[in-house]
């Protein structure tokens, strides 16, 4: 039988939720805030699980990463009265089934819930395909739900879209969905699109014949030719000339092509992977990428997160990496000093994965033939910065001690007592205030910060009439 948990604070909507339940024979538990609900989910094993947003010690949507971290992770609907385009951005996001505001007829929640619940009978019904993962690291939260994509990716043949920021491991991801499908015994041919002129675009795509132009001494093979009953990898799709990428469209399509200079159509058997750090939508909108082939393209689409919003990763990831290039260049197995895991933590990643990898090797260097790799070994421009974010943190800290109204003068409050609920919320504006102080503008560096999430940042700016 499928278990359910209610997470409200409102007894009135568990008392409805718990007769709803109850009267379909579904066993459920009841929890009203986020530390009894680490609790019950440590407990017992649940398959849906309806989450209130506004609860007492905090904002419900951060429950969500360690949800989808659990074996198994359940459902999710959100169940809320304080409901917000930015909240519910983020939490469709982060994988939620459903999200409902308060007050919802009981018929939509009773629908949402027996779709979620037949949802996950046929997933768990659905027989699991073991994935070769061995060349990515990484199980934070936020590369779980890229291998949960990765596994129905590797079991489709639908053409796929990858995008992220320079350096997160777009071709790497393309190339572990292609080893884990039917077509890993095949070619995996990558077309790097920002490294062609445009005068052979064609020519490389789809080859040519002899004399089709000047120099063309032979015939050639194109690469989507090469790529016959195996995956092409379009890498920096974004730079694709816009001439050319009609002439795509048509290919995906028919998956037939002309070289250049012949009058006869070729077919090519392929799998499409596409990847890029651009952001496409923005492209169409300006006229400089098409709709039909964007969307051709998009059948599929994966995103791999920043290096900065997987920080668990990072530890695994230097020790792969060390392991790997001492192996490589002949070298002892290194240790890994405590500082030197800290200092990689703390650094923002603007290069990501591409540059984590690039500083372990500049590390192995610097430290010779030493035995562990130290913070020291690090290059100057990486601790010069963890440094300066650590000095501005303090200061920030320290402002919002002088500007909160909590501070008092050994036992004694230094000002007027008002009522609770008052003194939380002026605590709560002067911090917000300090923060647009110290970061104004940038939104981002405001969350690190902080630790709230921007569903909660935002609402919190929304309550007390601040703009970032």
């Amino acid at each position: 039988m499928p278990r359910v948990l209610v997470v409200d604070d409102d007894p009135e909507v568990k008392s409805t939720m718990s007769s709803l339940l109850s009267r379909q024979d579904i066993p459920h538990g009841l929890a009203h805030d986020m530390a009894s609900t680490r609790l019950a989910l440590q407990a017992a094993r649940f398959d849906l699980i309806l989450l209130d947003v506004g609860l007492p010690d905090g904002n419900g949507l951060d429950l969500l990463p360690e949800i989808k971290a659990l074996e198994n992770a359940p459902e999710v609907i959100i169940l809320t009265g304080r409901g917000d385009s930015q909240g519910a951005e983020l939490a469709i996001e982060r994988g939620v089934w459903d999200y409902l505001l308060k007050p919802s007829p009981i018929k939509e929640i009773k629908l949402s819930i027996s779709r979620a619940l037949k949802y996950r009978q046929q997933k768990e019904s659905a027989r699991p395909r073991a994935l070769d993962l061995t060349a990515v690291v990484g199980s934070s939260p936020a590369m779980q739900s890229c291998y949960d994509l990765l596994a129905c990716a590797a079991a489709s043949d639908s053409n796929i879209l990858i995008t992220g920021e320079t350096g997160v491991g777009k071709e790497l991801m393309a190339r572990t969905i292609h080893s884990n499908s039917p077509r890993s015994k095949q070619p995996f041919v990558v077309v790097d699109c920002a490294g062609i002129t445009d005068s052979l675009v064609e020519s490389t795509l789809f080859g040519h014949c002899r004399g089709a132009f000047t120099g063309a001494m032979a015939d050639h093979t194109g690469l989507i030719s090469q790529a016959h009953q195996g995956t092409l990898f379009l890498d920096e799709l974004g730079e694709l000339p816009l001439a050319i990428q009609k002439s795509l469209l048509r290919v995906l399509q028919e998956r037939k092509f002309r070289p250049v200079g012949s009058s006869r159509e070729q077919k090519s058997d392929f799998r499409l992977m596409a990847a890029t750090n651009r952001e496409l939508e923005a492209m169409v909108l300006e006229g400089i990428f098409r709709n039909d082939l964007y969307f051709r393209i998009k059948t599929m689409h994966m995103h791999l997160p920043p290096l900065r919003e997987r920080v668990q990763d990072i530890r695994s990831l230097a020790m792969h990496f060390v392991d790997k290039l001492c192996t490589r260049n002949s070298l002892p197995p290194k240790g890994l000093g405590a500082d030197f895991l800290e200092t990689l933590e703390a650094y923002t990643w603007p290069g990501n994965v591409r540059e984590l990898c690039n500083v372990i090797e500049q590390a192995l260097v610097a430290c010779a033939g030493e035995t562990n790799l130290y913070s020291m070994h690090l290059p100057k421009e990486i601790r010069i910065k963890v440094t300066r974010s650590r000095v501005e943190q303090s200061s920030a800290e320290d402002l919002t001690e002088h500007a909160c109204p909590c501070r008092s003068n050994g036992s004694k409050i230094d000002h007027p007592v008002s009522s609770f609920k008052d003194f939380k919320q002026e605590c709560e504006k002067k911090y917000l205030l300090g923060l647009l102080q110290q970061f104004p503008g940038d939104v981002p560096s405001m969350l690190k910060l902080s630790g709230l999430s921007r569903s909660h940042f935002y609402s919190l700016l929304k309550k007390y009439g601040l703009d970032t």
